[in-house]
């Protein structure tokens, strides 16, 4: 899960001047109070998703290597409390106690990510098998109760060592080294994991760690070098997620050359995608709000299925983003056998006149040239979680699966990650910390939207997973937020306790009502 411009205090107002806020408004899907699994095709897969770096803790345990992001932590200003993931909610330890909570809510699947530090310390060479014996048991584990394990392989965390050694995805070199941990990871796993996410949130990623430069590696080099050491923001970016998908396509072809017809698995990526809704009904304002969905879903998925950058990145980004050769355009096209969506908010979007952010900060997030707002008219787009980013628009996942549906040919779609968080309040008590009413109602309102696209629109939509099973420590914001169905209580040994939401998929998806029951073709 990525806290969208998650930034310092100081840059956050500075890019606050840069963007003018514009203003909004647009109706919201009703609840469905009798929501069930019977509103859902036969198959329909619900889980939880998790990361790594996030969930594991044991930073130090089982011969594991530092990863960037036990670096970037230690760099002052860049997490909000001070704190650090060295134990997070200790799930390396825990994931049997957490496998029975999966269990016991009546979710199918579980999405979790491979720590490429503690399969490979150094990066590349012979695997650990202290870091092979830990997914082994904790797969096994899942299977024994019931739940699928679906495996990211990158959530971020690149091992420290080949950003020294070659400034990790700024080299070519990390294609061959991922296609080496992939493999890695197909002949330890394959065997039980059928379903494999090669990449988390790419775009959220570069922008983040070589654009803005607050999210590791912490790249950049806006406002001169203020915030990063090292980076050029309008170049890095491009070249950072180039390389991405040559490693996605790679790993894609390693799987189906040598895995594919024993272990009969398949392979997606999870891209990060906000819905864009058009400020106005003017055509420059529509075309902005195209080009932010070519600016971070296209980025990944145009190359992926339709073999080359969006035309729009094509004609502002020039000289600056990277070509495929033909043999690399073979590779990647058609590279997935479903798109995963994380989707957990929408904005409004109008065309930059004047280029004012390009002007002031020449960085990658400015080609575009769009400007978001999360109003209009001074009439909010929804209501707001905790985090500034997130707006609870629960229409906008359906535009999302639509726009996949249209432009790319209905592929199989994954929501791979949805969901919203609460303050962590010191103040208040465990009892009304538990009583996450608005947390129903957005999964409520957000599924209502996932099955009307699915038995309306005829949107080929397979499962929808759920951040997150745990709060945790959520990046830049430490523990300052909350976006677990379990409250996990910091101050009394981790305790994991059912928020009211608990009780909701629990009921949600034991439920059955045959009258009311819809199917679709998967």
């Amino acid at each position: 899960m990525e806290p969208h411009f998650s930034l310092p205090p100081l840059f956050l107002l500075i890019l606050m001047a840069c963007c003018c806020c514009c203003t909004s408004s647009s109706s919201s899907s009703s609840s469905s109070s009798s929501l069930s699994r019977a509103d859902f095709p036969d198959g329909f897969v619900f889980g939880t998703a998790s990361s790594a770096y996030q969930f594991e803790g044991a930073v130090n345990e089982g011969n594991k290597g530092l990863s960037i992001w036990d670096t970037f932590i230690k760099l002052p200003g860049r997490i909000l409390d001070f704190s650090n993931a060295n134990t997070a909610v200790d799930q390396y330890h825990r994931f049997e106690s957490d496998t029975e909570l999966m269990k016991d809510l009546g979710m199918d699947a579980y999405r979790f990510s491979i720590s490429w530090s503690r399969i490979f310390p150094n990066g590349t060479g012979e695997p650990n098998p202290q870091g092979i014996a830990h997914y082994n048991n904790f797969i096994n584990v899942l299977l024994e109760k019931g739940i699928e394990p679906y495996a990211t392989l990158y959530h971020w965390d690149l091992p420290q060592i080949l950003e020294d050694r070659y400034e990790g995805w700024i080299s070519k070199q990390i294609i061959k080294d991922f296609e080496h941990y992939a493999m890695t990871c197909f002949e330890a796993f394959g065997d039980r994991v059928k379903h494999w996410i090669t990449f988390n949130e790419p775009h959220g990623m570069v922008i983040q760690g070589y654009d803005l430069g607050v999210q590791a590696p912490g790249r950049c080099s806006i406002l001169g070098k203020i915030l990063c050491k090292k980076g050029k923001s309008s170049v890095e970016p491009y070249i950072a997620a180039h390389h991405i998908l040559l490693s996605h396509a790679a790993a894609y072809t390693t799987y189906q050359t040598h895995f594919k017809k024993s272990q009969g698995g398949v392979i997606g990526i999870a891209l990060d995608s906000k819905w864009y809704e058009p400020l106005t009904d003017s055509e420059e304002d529509k075309d902005a709000a195209a080009r932010a969905i070519d600016f971070s879903l296209g980025w990944f998925l145009d190359p992926i299925l339709l073999g080359h950058y969006p035309v729009s990145m094509q004609n502002r980004v020039g000289q600056r983003l990277p070509k495929f050769g033909e043999k690399e355009c073979r590779s990647l096209l058609g590279s997935i056998d479903f798109v995963g969506i994380n989707h957990y908010t929408s904005l409004y979007a109008r065309n930059d006149r004047y280029g004012i952010r390009k002007f002031v900060l020449r960085d990658a997030a400015a080609d575009s040239g769009v400007i978001t707002s999360a109003s209009r008219h001074g009439i909010p787009i929804g209501e707001r979680a905790s985090s500034p980013w997130i707006h609870i628009v629960p229409w906008g996942i359906r535009k999302v699966a639509n726009y996949v549906k249209d432009k790319y040919g209905n592929p199989p779609m994954m929501i791979t990650e949805n969901g919203m968080d609460d303050p962590n309040k010191a103040h208040i008590t465990l009892e009304m910390a538990l009583q996450d009413h608005k947390r129903i109602k957005f999964h409520s309102d957000y599924l209502s939207n996932v099955a009307d696209a699915i038995r309306e629109d005829k949107c080929d939509i397979r499962g929808y997973f759920v951040w997150s099973l745990l709060d945790n420590w959520e990046w830049n914001n430490g523990y300052n937020v909350r976006f677990g169905l379990y409250f996990v209580d910091y101050n009394n040994n981790l305790t994991r306790n059912p928020k009211s939401s608990v009780q909701w998929f629990k009921s949600m998806l034991t439920k059955l009502n045959v009258t009311t029951k819809h199917t679709n073709s998967t």
